[in-house]
């Protein structure tokens, strides 16, 4: 649950590429903030900072992240999972 005034920031890498996107979830907006991570690592605690404040936002309870698991489009027990991570951020400078 995110505090009052608070965004989620969300990271999950692409089933196409294997690239990591960080966006920020702005319900009912067209076009949400996105930051693409270079190749197939999961970005570090500090990559997803600067990535945060390249967009204009940083953490509110500091760069603690929850992970989940996704299933995939046919629900196939055989297929990899998608990873995505969710952290709570607001506009402005740390």
């Amino acid at each position: 649950m995110t505090a009052a005034g608070s965004l989620t920031a969300q990271l999950s890498a692409s089933r196409v590429t294997g690239r990591w996107r960080l966006y920020v979830v702005l319900l009912g907006a067209p076009v949400w903030p996105t930051y693409d991570f270079d190749g197939p690592t999961v970005p570090t605690v500090q990559e997803r900072s600067r990535a945060l404040t390249a967009l204009g936002y940083v953490f509110t309870d500091g760069p603690d992240w929850e992970w989940t698991e996704d299933v995939t489009p046919d629900d196939d027990p055989a297929a990899p999972v998608v990873l995505i991570a969710a952290t709570s951020v607001r506009e402005g400078s740390p």
